[in-house]
């Protein structure tokens, strides 16, 4: 393991920082000039390498007083500092080695030396054996930490720096939640012998519904690791002779286990059960909800179960609540897209509509509309299926088909509450739609996502729908077509040399000459795969004067989008193009996430 070491000489670790949190960031330092041996506080060092400037550190020190947080981690927390910029700076200042954890792996063994819990609360890693000596991954180091890593592990400790971002991706990937699979597929099978007179769904309601039995655990297991790997949905396939599970994590599949198949019926009556669905009924198609803690963190799970072939196929749809709804300015908009949509949303009527497929972020961006128009002077509320994140100020109601409350009772309803906005989130139906645009007539603004391909496809899935195009064309601001494409990896970016195939896609739509292009190699913090989370490429169809007779007189959607081309819509491939041309994805990812023939 290739360690960095910010300085040679040996002094002795900084005091613990608990408790005088502002004593433990003035621990000592050199300077790093090589002009003396003065020390320095780490907001003074921080400042002396134009990291951050001197009243930042000063905002961060007011707000120290009053939190208890370490000044490195406020300045994080605001935006003057990346975390890691603070490990360097912390490195440098506590003289220890700095690690890449993108490119250094925790050696397997050196990860048994401390339990997973201690690791989570304490942000520490272990990474290496070395001459029977613990060398510790930290965010925070201090002396008091080494002690308490030390006594965990029953030998001494050295500790080296690693930005607090990259040690959590660590822990993820070095404590598995999946490990011991196999001792709970062995469990399974025991209990299964013994019981092979017993349906499964009698099994499911006695004794496979203890906390200890393994299924249940082998459940929790699943969206434990789910969770952490950053998966947004969790695929239980039967097949011949076991169960497929796969994990779409940054909008592509992976593979993660493979269940013998005699387990597929019992996880999936376990998932039903959690989810409050009928466990006996595998013919139909069910939808259900559960709510699960994970890592400390509170999880809604989506479970929609289908009849295949080989049994019954499960997908999990997993939202994390702790996650912070995306400002619209972090959504990937570019800035004349966000400066002109942040003027529509603040139309006092009329409606937008997001459109996309499944999993293209239109929730997100709704959300990201609705944390923007929120303020005290405005009553908002939302019929939604589900609500993913709960916003204290805004009235928020959740569908319930089977107490007659679907999405377009919920909105009648909501029409008599004195509304000023209305976020429908989906207009999945004709009566829905009708209602959304009526209102969006009379004085409400609307908010609504739409499955479409794109923006103009958008318009002409409500003229399938029924809707009167003069309508349409009265009511409609605009539509926000938009795509996910995955972003390579900034930590294993490396130039690369396209196939033959993928630029002439590239040329053929006009990409603009390129002396390299760029792709992920492969590293740990993107899990060998080259891309690490995912942007936004949206497209912004303004509804003009020229849009609207078009709609009225049922132009095809070539006609529209040529129109609104001509007056200056950036298509999702034109604006895909440009973030291949920035390096902040590939030609491969484009042509995967949106380009079609």
């Amino acid at each position: 393991m290739a360690l960095r070491r910010t300085r040679t000489s040996t002094a002795q670790h900084a005091a613990d920082g608990t408790g005088a949190v502002a004593a433990a960031e003035a621990a000592a330092t050199y300077d790093g000039d090589g002009a003396d041996d003065s020390w320095t506080r780490l907001g003074d060092l921080l400042v002396a390498r134009t990291k951050v400037t001197s009243p930042q550190v000063a905002e961060a020190l007011l707000r120290q007083s009053a939190s208890g947080q370490r000044l490195g981690r406020l300045l994080v927390q605001a935006g003057a500092l990346d975390e890691r910029e603070l490990a360097l700076a912390l490195a440098e200042q506590m003289e220890l080695a700095l690690v890449d954890l993108a490119q250094e792996s925790p050696d397997p063994d050196a990860v048994t030396c401390l339990p997973e819990s201690l690791a989570r609360s304490e942000t520490a890693v272990p990474m290496m054996k070395l001459d029977d000596t613990l060398v510790v991954a930290v965010a925070e180091p201090s002396d008091t930490l080494r002690m308490q890593l030390a006594q965990a592990a029953r030998m001494p400790v050295t500790l080296v720096v690693a930005p607090a971002n990259e040690i959590k991706r660590a822990i993820d990937a070095s404590y598995r939640a999946l490990t011991d699979v196999d001792a709970f597929v062995t469990a399974f099978q025991q209990s299964e012998s013994s019981r092979t007179k017993q349906p499964v769904a009698r099994l499911a309601e006695g004794g496979m519904t203890t906390e200890d039995a393994p299924v249940v655990q082998l459940v929790n297991k699943i969206l434990t690791q789910a969770l952490r790997d950053r998966a947004s949905d969790v695929h239980l396939e039967p097949q011949d002779e076991n169960v497929r599970v796969r994990f779409r994590i940054d909008g592509a599949l992976h593979d993660v286990l493979a269940l013998p198949s005699e387990m597929g019926p019992a996880l999936v009556s376990r998932l039903k059960i959690m989810a409050g669905m009928n466990i006996v009924e595998r013919r139909r198609p069910q939808d259900g909800q559960l709510q699960i803690n994970v890592d400390g963190r509170e999880v809604d799970v989506r479970v929609a179960t289908v009849g295949v072939h080989w049994g019954e196929k499960t997908v999990l749809r997993v939202l994390d609540k702790s996650r912070s709804v995306y400002k619209l300015g972090d959504l990937g908009m570019p800035k004349d897209t966000h400066a002109a949509f942040s003027k529509l949303i603040r139309a006092p009527f009329g409606m937008v509509i997001c459109a996309g497929p499944t999993g293209s972020g239109k929730t997100t961006t709704l959300y990201a509309s609705l944390s923007e128009m929120n303020d005290a002077a405005r009553n908002i509320m939302t019929i939604e299926d589900p609500v993913e994140y709960v916003f204290p100020s805004i009235n928020q109601i959740q569908t319930n088909e089977a107490a007659g409350l679907t999405f377009a009772t919920g909105l009648k309803s909501i029409l008599r509450q004195d509304p000023d906005v209305i976020l429908v989130g989906e207009s999945r139906d004709v009566d829905t739609a009708r209602i959304a645009v009526q209102s969006a007539l009379t004085g409400h603004f609307v908010l609504s996502s739409l499955h479409a391909t794109d923006a103009v496809a958008a318009l002409h899935r409500f003229l399938d729908m029924g809707i009167e195009s003069f309508l349409i064309a009265s009511s409609v601001l605009a539509v926000v077509g938009q795509r996910l494409v995955r972003r390579t990896c900034e930590s294993c970016k490396a130039p690369y040399k396209p196939t033959d195939e993928e630029m002439a896609f590239y040329n053929e739509l006009g990409g603009r000459p390129k002396r390299a292009f760029f792709a992920g190699t492969g590293c740990n913090l993107c899990a060998g795969t080259g891309y690490q989370d995912r942007i936004g490429v949206y497209e912004l169809l303004r509804i003009t004067p020229e849009i609207k007779r078009l709609v009225v007189g049922w132009a095809t959607q070539d006609e529209l989008r040529r129109m609104a081309v001509s007056q200056g819509m950036r298509t999702l491939q034109d604006e895909a193009l440009i973030l291949v041309e920035n390096n902040a994805t590939t030609i491969s990812e484009v042509v995967r996430s949106i380009y079609a023939f």
